[in-house]
């Protein structure tokens, strides 16, 4: 059972759940947030209230290919945790030009994980949205990666897609430009849906593949499960609300090990798609910022 939002035809956003039967069933709360508060108030999980919502409801007629999804989650903050994964360690320390004993060897043994503000509500987007590239960079790369959608204290509720941007020539050049090589304009995007973790069996075995694909040609394929993180979930979730103040529907990027060959960067026009099959795929063309109207960064 998937959670998503979508634009109707009136302009209004509509948040709906794709059931199990990939019907598709207008929901009553008007975000996820909304829905998380009715759940919590009902002392419920999100996947109770909804079926005793849509247990006498109609589907809409639409498919789901039919609907312009938007970010299934505004998330005032989108925070992210790096090198979770060992293939990602290794890609930094050759940003960085460092073969062992670099910061990214010390925290990925380190009890403390790397944990950064990644984007802002203002600056998130959706699917099928343009991503951007900065224009100061020569060497960028989408950095696939399951995302952990949470509550203020912590409790994990869904999971989705998301798509951590990084400069990777800004970054190695300096740790402390970090902050540089993560956040710009539409440089974070989430969806297509959320995954309700209560309806999940097993969420360190979900397999992520990214495609690239240039002038309709693939240029860059790579595949990976989250059985590979290093650390758990809770344990990235609990440093991040240490003495951290964090607000329901917060969004939480757990690490990526798909990387491009060192010698690929983006360019404009690119197309990114990331898939976890029980979550769909997520699709964003890519733009340099200075040709991305400031409109679009506005949900």
């Amino acid at each position: 059972m998937k959670v998503i939002r979508f634009k109707k035809d009136s302009g209004v956003n509509q948040l709906a759940v794709v059931h199990d039967d990939n019907q598709i069933y207008e929901l009553s709360a008007e975000s996820f947030q909304d829905l998380m508060r009715v759940a919590e108030k009902a002392n419920k999980s999100c996947s109770q209230v909804i079926e005793e919502e849509i247990i006498n409801k109609q589907p809409i007629s639409q498919d789901l290919a039919e609907l312009k999804l938007l970010v299934p989650v505004v998330s005032d903050e989108v925070w992210a945790a790096g090198v979770t994964y060992l293939k990602s360690k290794e890609a930094r320390n050759r940003e960085a030009k460092v073969e062992k004993d670099s910061f990214y060897d010390k925290v990925y043994d380190a009890p403390r994980p790397e944990i950064f503000l990644k984007s802002t509500a203002r600056r998130l987007i959706g699917p099928n949205e343009p991503v951007g590239i900065r224009t100061d960079s020569n060497w960028q790369i989408p950095e696939p990666e399951l995302a952990l959608v949470v509550k203020a204290d912590g409790e994990i509720v869904g999971y989705t897609i998301g798509n951590d941007m990084s400069s990777r020539d800004i970054e190695g050049e300096n740790p402390l430009y970090l902050p540089q090589a993560k956040m710009w304009k539409h440089s974070c995007s989430i969806g297509p849906a959320i995954l309700l973790a209560d309806t999940v069996e097993d969420p360190y075995n979900l397999a992520i593949e990214c495609r690239i694909k240039r002038e309709g040609e693939l240029v860059s394929k790579g595949s990976a499960n989250t059985s590979m993180l290093k650390r758990s979930y809770n344990e990235l979730v609990s440093y991040l609300i240490k003495d951290n103040d964090i607000l329901d529907g917060t969004t939480l990027l757990t690490g990526t090990c798909i990387i491009p060959d060192d010698s690929f960067t983006l360019q404009e026009d690119d197309v990114i798609e990331i898939e976890i099959g029980s979550i769909g795929v997520l699709k964003n063309p890519v733009k340099l910022t200075s040709n991305i109207n400031k409109r679009e960064s506005l949900i």
